[in-house]
């Protein structure tokens, strides 16, 4: 039951920013929703929603600083010698249990058609297995091959954390030990409107959306599972989406280069299909380790190509990246920059009214993965096989779809039982 006081004191906060329109269909809430928006206002960092949307409104600048190509190992080119070498290097570490794997799965699977939590979606083509399935396979399968143990730390959302667990559940972890498989939500950011309001969702709480996948650091940090691995003395950690099927999740590869390198992380690159991809690609930006998104890119570096004719900026970034722990504390301490999208968005109006606007009318605010990149002196990039370790699942129909992933996922474990992949 929220006390007098205490709505007193939100509505204070709110007078201060402006924003004393969140409480207009407060008496016609239930006490549990009173009590949600009244500790929402609480803990909403006003001050930064007032910098966001400011932000929102300022004109896209084009980038700045000297950008040039970054290097990169490509595994499938590598010598006997040299494989053998970062193998060895990183399978001791996995063995000493000083590696961990965090999935990135706050999303539902709208975009397929598919009202659930992403990661329960089932490939198929005779498959049948979910995505947390397929990962937990490549987890389990990398404990046994290393007798390690080899926790997993699950990102989920306020929207589907609770449809997660109870899917782990039902299928009983899918023969993971329950303490080494963790649940933690996304952090979250209000959506304003082009005035700079806060919006009412549809229940008439604060709207609220994901804060992107570069809030995977803060958020580990607040649900106290940067220290769980400290405690557990991991060393390495591999994170990456839920959408990738074929996601290379446990690799003595990655590790070792980074080892021998004398870098903390690695990024895990494809080579883009052609110079007019859309795609993020890895490179520097003064002198350091920088991904350049699509739309920042010029025409004539996306066509650019060194003396062996291969692309200067054609090393996609696949969201499959490998961190030392004391880059995630580094970057945890400092908050990334947000991005801004512009969006439709239902919502509830003064009159109660659920409105769903024709365009869009709200911004919200993402924090990118590969922003954190520039915190570091320098990182290895290693170059993958795209059939081995990039099928992705984000559309519905066509390319990077439910079928193409599928087949990916089918061909890889074919090359697999054949031998023609260690």
């Amino acid at each position: 039951m929220v006390e007098d006081i205490e709505y007193q004191e939100a509505l204070k906060k709110l007078k201060k920013y402006g924003q004393e329109h969140l409480l207009c269909r407060y008496e016609s809430l239930d006490d549990e929703k009173k009590e949600k928006i009244i500790n929402q206002i609480k803990n909403i960092d006003f001050d930064q929603t007032i910098e966001l949307f400011n932000i929102a409104n300022k004109s896209i600048k084009k980038i700045d600083g000297e950008i040039s190509s970054i290097e990169y190992v490509d595994k499938s080119k590598l010598s006997k010698e040299q494989y053998e070498k970062y193998y060895n290097i990183g399978k001791k570490e996995i063995e000493q249990g000083k590696y961990a794997v965090v999935t990135m799965a706050g999303g539902q699977g709208t975009r397929l058609g598919y009202v659930a939590p992403k990661g329960t979606f089932k490939i198929g083509g005779g498959v049948e297995k979910s995505l947390f399935e397929a990962l937990s396979d490549t987890i389990k399968e990398a404990r046994n091959k290393f007798n390690a143990k080899i926790p997993w730390y699950i990102m989920t959302s306020r929207e589907n954390n609770n449809a997660t667990e109870k899917f782990f559940e039902k299928n009983d972890f899918f023969g993971m030990p329950y303490e080494d498989v963790k649940f933690f939500k996304q952090g979250e950011l209000p959506m304003l409107d082009t005035e700079g309001k806060l919006m009412l969702d549809e229940t008439g709480v604060i709207k609220l959306s994901a804060d992107g996948h570069g809030g995977v650091f803060e958020s580990l940090v607040k649900n106290g599972y940067l220290e769980d691995m400290k405690k557990r003395g991991i060393e390495w950690v591999f994170i990456s989406g839920v959408d990738n099927v074929l996601a290379g999740l446990v690799d003595p590869i990655a590790v070792g280069l980074a080892i021998t390198e004398g870098t903390l992380a690695t990024g895990k690159s494809v080579v883009k299909r052609s110079p007019s991809e859309n795609v993020g690609v890895f490179c520097k930006r003064n002198g350091k380790p920088y991904v350049i998104e699509y739309t920042e890119i010029t025409e004539e570096m996306a066509n650019a190509r060194d003396d062996k004719g291969e692309l200067l900026y054609g090393e996609s970034h696949i969201l499959t990246n490998l961190f030392n722990i004391k880059a995630l504390e580094n970057i945890a301490q400092n908050k990334l920059p947000y991005h801004k999208a512009f969006k439709k968005a239902k919502y509830m109006d003064a009159n109660g009214e659920i409105i769903k606007p024709e365009k869009p009318n709200a911004y919200k605010y993402e924090a990118f993965i590969f922003d954190a990149f520039e915190s570091l002196n320098s990182m290895s990039i290693l170059r993958v096989k795209r059939e081995d370790e990039f099928a992705p699942l984000k559309n519905a129909e066509g390319e990077d779809s439910p079928n193409t992933a599928t087949q990916l996922y089918i061909n890889y474990m074919e090359r697999k039982t054949k031998g023609l992949i260690d």
